[in-house]
């Protein structure tokens, strides 16, 4: 996972409330085992035609949206059932962000997990970004992790919050584990002086 600081995207709406992970990757995708490919999944019954050709009106498939990596979603994003397919499809389409008034607990945390922020905003900045990004689809936002900030066009900072931990691996670029092992020393000097606490096999 690569260390997340300050980054700066184009954004582009998807305001649609209560978009669940069967919407962000439909359930026939969840038997892969590996990331790679998942991006062109994502919203994929939203997306494509039964025949699997894109549908033009679909906000993603609109060529002026190419290549945003910040994605306003609507309230509630992220519900439903627990997925981690869920971030590796939108960290895979290339976002790094997604911005809602509210999201799933579950999301939250896997997104977390994959390198993928989820940035909770106050109902007047969501809608503000929804306009920007209808208005003209250029527009842009810059996103420091360090002060917990997203900057709009305008230079209007607005604060998100994120737990200390989550906040932690990702200025690291580390997942759980990545940050055991940043305390290998510290974990073997510990076993060192507690030999009783150490069962050997």
């Amino acid at each position: 996972m690569e260390p997340i600081n300050t980054f700066s995207g184009k954004i582009v709406a998807l305001p649609i409330n209560d978009t669940d992970t069967d919407q962000i990757i439909p359930a026939r995708y969840l038997k892969v085992t590996d990331k790679a490919g998942l991006g062109a999944a994502l919203f994929s019954d939203w997306r494509y035609n039964a025949d699997g050709s894109p549908k033009a009106d679909f906000v993603l498939n609109q060529p002026q949206h190419q290549g945003a990596s910040v994605l306003i979603g609507g309230h509630n994003f992220g519900c439903g059932s627990s997925r981690e397919h869920a971030p590796w499809a939108l960290v895979g389409a290339g976002f790094q962000a997604v911005v809602s008034t509210y999201f799933a607990d579950i999301f939250r945390n896997n997104a977390l997990k994959n390198g993928l922020l989820p940035i909770q905003v106050d109902e007047e900045t969501h809608r503000q970004l929804i306009s920007l990004a209808e208005e003209d689809p250029n527009t842009g936002v810059s996103i420091n992790l360090e002060t917990q900030t997203i900057t709009l066009p305008d230079g209007r900072g607005v604060t998100f919050p994120i737990d200390g931990f989550s906040k932690h691996c990702l200025l690291n670029g580390v997942d759980q584990m990545g940050y055991l092992l940043m305390l290998e020393t510290e974990i073997s000097a510990y076993e060192a002086d507690h030999p009783q606490r150490v069962k050997t096999v």
